[in-house]
């Protein structure tokens, strides 16, 4: 389908980028009332490089359809320090949710679909002008118009330039897909593993999807051979570098400036688009999801807006929502990104083996609180400051309670 208007009307949203946080604006248009085209370059499912863990405010912020795709549910979590000291501990309810993002987002695309969203796959945006009250979007196969323009197609694609989203915190992930099957999917059914690396600011990771396991590792680019070491390294500490390697790939992740813009006239970003992260952990999934939404909501104010002042209005109404919901977290993700690559085995110190760093983490994992409001409470300040005493010797295995 090309996405054509049957009428030649214009559309009143058009949301580039199939994504999480594309199906979240579409839908939430959709649901709306506002006619809704989706484009996205690829055809669904496809392949995305991702960790593909959910989070609390991920799985809050999902239809109900899009669950099933969930491949595990997490209450254990190990933790080391460049491959030592290890700690597993365990949680009653269930901390985090695994998926293969092509299923998720395949998933989420259908559910879009189902609202009323026309869905074009396979088809490329080429440009993007607005004029007077309109927004043209330049396709492979001609132009589209539309009222308003959600722009959800990545940290590099056209919407972002258009916009002028402005990055300083750029990341290479690195990943591979290893088969897990009999007594390794048994050891992983229920557990994620987290390692602080040897690379200033990195960590690995290793997530199990049930017949697979996605191992990664992510640090500052520019350290790109660090980073495969570092996951060669992960992968023999780990006994995996055996299992049979499904898939190998890497990502470049970027986080907005704090004055970066989130639109320009009629024309919003979300998601990767905008720059939406965590910067500490580079948790995205319900960043995308959270601003897509916010996104397609604002949307309709656009189509609505008649005039400069109307349209600044909608506008802001989006970097207000924005403002309430991610930018806190956001600001404090950047300040425990500073320490983390300081100290990291503070950080090991307060997750591992402190009640109060365990209690934070799980809050926030499942959404009970948010970053912003774990870092502000007095006992984690106090966490910190006991687990300091840790990271005074570095060869030294952090212990307590």
């Amino acid at each position: 389908m090309t996405g054509a208007h049957s009428s030649g009307r214009p559309w009143d949203v058009i949301v580039i980028g199939g994504g999480p946080a594309g199906s979240a604006a579409a839908l939430a248009a959709a649901e709306r009332g506002a006619e809704t085209l989706l484009v996205d370059r690829a055809r669904f499912p496809r392949y995305k490089t991702c960790g593909g863990g959910l989070i609390g405010p991920s799985m809050a912020a999902i239809p109900p359809q899009a669950a099933a795709s969930v491949r595990a549910d997490i209450t254990e979590v190990s933790f080391t320090c460049k491959g030592r000291w290890s700690r597993t501990r365990r949680s009653a309810t269930q901390l985090l949710h695994m998926v293969n993002r092509d299923e998720f987002d395949a998933s989420l695309v259908q559910v879009a679909r189902d609202a009323g969203v026309v869905v074009a796959e396979g088809l490329t945006v080429r440009g993007i002008e607005q004029v007077g009250n309109r927004v043209v979007v330049q396709t492979a196969h001609g132009p589209r118009h539309a009222r308003a323009v959600v722009g959800a197609d990545g940290s590099a694609g056209r919407t972002a330039g258009h916009v002028g989203v402005r990055c300083d915190l750029v990341d290479l992930g690195l990943e591979v897909e290893v088969a897990a099957a009999g007594a390794l999917a048994d050891e992983w059914r229920s557990r994620v593993h987290f390692d602080w690396g040897p690379v200033p600011g990195s960590y690995g990771w290793v997530f199990p999807k049930g017949d697979s396991l996605t191992v990664g590792v992510i640090a500052a680019k520019g350290r790109a051979q660090a980073a495969r070491s570092y996951l060669s390294r992960l992968l023999e500490d780990l006994r995996l570098q055996s299992a049979p390697v499904l898939r190998s790939s890497g990502h470049l992740t970027r986080c907005r400036t704090a004055d970066s813009p989130v639109g320009r006239g009629r024309v919003l970003v979300a998601g990767d688009a905008a720059g939406l992260l965590e910067p500490y952990t580079r948790e995205g999934i319900s960043y995308a999801l959270r601003s897509g939404r916010a996104a397609g909501v604002a949307a309709l104010l656009l189509c609505r807006a008649d005039g400069e002042e109307a349209t600044a209005r909608g506008l802001g109404s989006y970097e207000d929502a924005l403002r309430q919901t991610l930018f806190e977290s956001m600001e404090v993700g950047r300040a425990l990104r500073g320490a983390f690559t300081a100290w990291p085995a503070l950080f090991h110190a307060a997750l591992g083996f402190t009640p109060q760093g365990w209690q934070a983490f799980t809050q926030v994992t499942t959404g009970e609180t948010t970053l912003a409001a774990a870092v502000r409470r007095r006992g984690l300040h106090q966490t910190t400051a006991k687990s300091s005493r840790f990271s005074a010797r570095r060869d030294a295995p952090p212990v307590g309670p």
